[in-house]
């Protein structure tokens, strides 16, 4: 072959390269309008839910709540699963870095130092023996991976998509961290609201005890009024220590969040007075909510991962082609390498066609394929889920509202009651019985109406939550 020849060979298989496997798409975004199913509630009258808006800011400044901003301020700092998180992104990152260093030639220099003996059949009837001597060399090397059929392309693909999954996994971390001090900081305030509640419920439960205590002794009550008297302020007690231990809890689940061992941090008070209900709530559409929530995106760097991993498996099928060469000095002295007759040269190209695997190529191809199709069904279960999600949510809104007034004018009609039926007593028109019946409504419906204020809250910071919240990425 002529020198024209040898140069058009490897000029036609650069032009012939291809990257073969499928080329990544994205899934069509969900064409439905609206989150909400046939017979749901409509939105609350003191909340609008505008379908179309993104949610512009941090997400949690919609609360209006200074104590919440500055927990969050905190857990952002010093969060262990954010610190996790970032790490595995700048771990990803390298191992794009790693991938895309695959694709371009690699230069090294080495030395050698050997001994040879050659032996006497090697020259045949010349009877040319040649002494055992030591050589030296020294010099550079390069290695050129042609990646004729992109195999290491897909590779770089694959690895940038899991670089892209990392990331996701960052923003959904950072969201949850978010919603869990969010959620955490609204039990502290509605156990402490609840407790304040009982408190009064007690206190009135003790004047109670007192009141027929003195009627008692003028004989105008019975032991009998007396004990009931006392059993209803003992089992309002009863439901002290359940809500300090919800206190604690959220109290201790909150210094882990934000970094600390409950022994070495001092909380911020809160209380449900430093919450404002929002009262207009951006909600994307459910085409932009595939593009928004860091699950569904992480579920889509996963099936761009899955789709690289095709491309890997059919390249392995083809020619893999590696070109090397050297330049170095060669000599059979130390001395001699520095010498202008010591330099020496090679060019290789290495060629390798798979022929016989056991059909293991192939099986890894079919499985890679089977691994795409998971991923896909796993994309859709992530979105289908997701949307489901801030169904939910909507829908909580709603029977939120229609529980909070409910409990409001339960509170309002229990307390009215309770406080005829001890004016009632009070001149003698009716038993204590009655006012303890009037006492226990009215400590029912006003625990119900903190509670419910409460889950208002929460199921607000929820709904943001499905919405996708705020993205790390875009602060």
């Amino acid at each position: 072959m002529n020198r024209a020849g040898r140069l058009a060979l490897p000029c036609s298989l650069m032009l012939c390269a291809c990257t073969v496997g499928p080329n990544f798409k994205p899934p069509e975004a969900p064409a439905a309008q609206a989150y909400a199913a046939p017979g749901d509630a409509p939105p609350p009258s003191d909340q609008r839910v505008t379908l179309g808006a993104r949610i512009e800011g941090d997400w949690w400044a919609q609360f209006h709540s200074p104590t919440l901003d500055q927990l969050i301020k905190l857990a952002l700092a010093d969060n262990q699963d954010i610190a996790a998180a970032q790490a595995r992104v700048a771990q990803a990152q390298e191992d794009v870095n790693a991938a895309r260093g695959a694709l371009l030639p690699s230069l090294s220099f080495g030395t050698s130092v050997g001994r040879q003996k050659y032996g006497a059949a090697l020259f045949g009837p010349l009877n040319f023996v040649i002494p055992p001597f030591t050589y030296y060399t020294v010099g550079p090397s390069i290695n050129a991976p042609l990646d004729l059929f992109g195999g290491n392309k897909r590779m770089l693909e694959q690895r940038a998509a899991y670089n892209e999954y990392r990331t996701h996994e960052l923003n959904a971390a950072y969201l949850s961290l978010t919603a869990n001090v969010a959620a955490q900081a609204l039990a502290v305030a509605s156990a402490r609201a609840q407790l304040g509640v009982l408190q009064d419920i007690i206190a009135d439960d003790q004047r109670n005890v007192g009141l027929v205590q003195t009627a008692l002794d003028n004989g105008s009550a019975t032991r009998t009024q007396l004990l009931s008297a006392q059993s209803q302020l003992a089992t309002d007690r009863t439901l002290l220590p359940e809500l300090h231990q919800e206190e604690s809890t959220a109290l201790h689940a909150l210094a882990i969040l934000v970094g600390k061992q409950p022994a070495q941090w001092s909380p911020p008070d809160i209380t449900l007075n430093d919450f404002v209900l929002p009262g207009e709530i951006p909600a994307s559409l459910p085409s932009e909510l595939v593009r928004r929530r860091p699950d569904i995106l992480a579920a889509e760097a996963q099936l761009h991962a899955a789709s690289a991993a095709i491309g890997v498996a059919t390249a392995n099928l083809y020619p893999n082609i590696n070109l090397t060469g050297t330049v170095g000095q060669q000599a059979l002295t130390p001395g001699g390498l520095f010498d202008g007759v010591a330099l020496a040269w090679s060019v290789a190209a290495n060629v390798t066609q798979p022929l016989y695997n056991g059909g293991r190529l192939k099986a890894e191809r079919r499985a890679a394929i089977d691994g795409y199709q998971a991923a896909l069904a796993d994309y859709r279960q992530v979105v289908l889920r997701s949307c489901g999600e801030v169904a939910d949510r909507l829908q909580a809104l709603s029977n939120d509202e229609d529980q909070f007034t409910s409990q409001t004018i339960a509170a309002q009609t229990a307390a009215a009651s309770r406080d005829l039926a001890r004016r009632s007593y009070s001149v003698g028109n009716s038993g204590i019985l009655d006012v303890l019946d009037a006492e226990r409504f009215t400590a029912q419906a006003q625990l119900g109406l903190a509670r419910a204020r409460a889950q208002r809250l929460l199921d607000t910071a929820r709904l943001y939550m499905a919405l996708g919240g705020t993205p790390i990425a875009t602060k």
